[in-house]
């Protein structure tokens, strides 16, 4: 049985990834598209600026998101004094951190699944009088959703398991910004807590195979369908 404060890590780290990926994936689309079919100057440097939380220590990308969205941040500031939006040291900036962290993966999973769709496809629909809009919900949507599954689920295990950017950016705080590596973290720091550091250890195992599990299983269904059709 897990006690209070794991079952609140618990929780508290599935609503940070669950925020994180669906806030994430409209634009993580959007930009795999660009990525994958866009011919503008400066592609490349989306491309870096995009993995770069990649290759990035954790603690530097928690550090600039500190200083961005902070209280005194020029975004941060402006989104609590317009909105009332408050990251740092939130739970909202724990999912912010995870997000960053998860976006790049999300990003090249869609990208892959959209290079490999053929253009005559869409060039057809196209032909035949579809918008841009249509040919996207009709054609390149269904056949790239392997990908986007895959993404999805992939991104959703990197924010369950992202740590240093999130302690860098919101601190290690119960209750409110403590995700369930945080808190193996703390139990490790705590002379005779190692059962219920191991007992998150094997959650944490136990969601991320079995999310890998799932964006397998689902992304077989979807192409077998599709490919059926």
């Amino acid at each position: 049985m897990l006690s209070p404060e794991e079952w609140q890590a618990l929780v508290l780290s599935l609503e940070v990834s669950a925020l994180a990926v669906a806030l994430s994936l409209p634009l993580g689309v959007l930009t795999a598209l660009a990525l994958a079919r866009g011919r503008f100057p400066g592609r490349q440097w989306l491309n870096g600026l995009v993995h770069l939380p990649l290759v990035l220590p954790p603690v530097v990308t928690g550090y600039l998101l500190l200083l961005t969205f902070g209280r005194q941040g020029p975004v941060g500031a402006l989104l609590q004094q317009a909105f009332g939006i408050t990251f740092a040291f939130r739970w909202t900036g724990a999912a912010l951190a995870a997000g960053v962290m998860a976006f790049p993966l999300m990003v090249r999973a869609i990208r892959l699944a959209v290079e490999a769709v053929d253009p005559k496809l869409e060039q057809a629909a196209s032909t035949l009088g579809a918008s841009r809009l249509r040919v996207f919900a009709t054609v390149t949507l269904p056949l790239i959703l392997p990908g986007v599954v895959a993404g999805t689920v992939l991104a959703f295990a990197r924010a369950m398991g992202e740590f240093g950017a999130t302690i860098t950016f919101v601190s290690n705080i119960p209750g409110q910004t403590q995700t369930l590596p945080l808190a193996i973290y703390s139990f490790l720091q705590q002379p005779g807590a190692e059962g219920a550091a191991l007992r998150l250890v094997a959650i944490s195992v136990v969601v991320a195979m079995a999310a890998l599990l799932l964006a397998e299983w689902v992304g077989t269904r979807v192409a077998r369908r599709i490919s059926g059709a």
